[in-house]
């Protein structure tokens, strides 16, 4: 689920955003239809599509239509915050934990980007022809890997790091919350893979890293 997002939804919503928010909306009713019909061993999957569901719509809205503005990027995949934060103590909360688990993990690779001075090559990125983008990409993993850019994203890779951590100890800890927080330790432990494998592919296969 976190990983569709980045290698599957982003071309997906280049050439057809329209088609990709409708999905967006499949899962959705798929999730609500499996929290309420499902036996209860999938009930908890419904729950995680709804969550998903709703980093979907946003991601769809924002690189669908509004790409060229990173700033907009984190308001955009809040959109659902105040229903996650109040889904987490009913019967949704496994898909809150995803949802806010997700929106964290963008808002960590978001700084990250900013404070690397990659944020400017964004809007160029993803309006250039794709050999002009995969240029733009090689550059700005370039300028990530240098040393003082290198120690910002470690820096954000250790806190990560050690959130993922508190996560799983906390999901060890017998209560009804216990398996959003080993949900929230997964989807922040798999965005830490996806965006060094993102900052692998930028500078090797930028043709790779759906963005292209």
């Amino acid at each position: 689920m976190v990983v569709l997002p980045v290698f599957a939804q982003a071309p997906w919503v280049r050439s057809q955003p329209f088609t990709a928010a409708i999905f967006g909306f499949v899962l959705l009713t798929a999730g609500l239809l499996s929290s309420w019909l499902a036996p209860s061993k999938r009930k908890e999957l419904g729950a995680l599509l709804v969550g998903f569901s709703g980093s979907w719509l946003a991601g769809s809205l924002f690189w669908g239509w509004l790409s060229s503005h990173p700033v907009l990027h984190l308001p955009v995949e809040a959109f659902a915050l105040p229903l996650a934060l109040t889904g987490l103590k009913t019967r949704w909360r496994l898909g809150c934990a995803f949802y806010l688990a997700s929106l964290m993990g963008t808002g960590f690779t978001d700084l990250a980007m900013a404070f690397t001075n990659v944020m400017p090559l964004w809007p160029l990125v993803v309006t250039a022809t794709p050999s002009e983008a995969g240029l733009l990409l090689q550059e700005a993993a370039t300028r990530v890997m240098r040393p003082e850019s290198f120690l910002v994203i470690t820096a954000a890779g250790l806190v990560i790091f050690r959130l993922v951590r508190a996560c799983r100890v906390r999901s060890l800890k017998p209560s009804p919350s216990s398996s959003s927080w080993a949900v929230a330790a997964s989807v922040l432990a798999t965005t830490l893979l996806i965006d060094g494998l993102f900052l692998t592919l930028s500078l090797l296969w930028p043709e790779l890293s759906g963005l292209i």
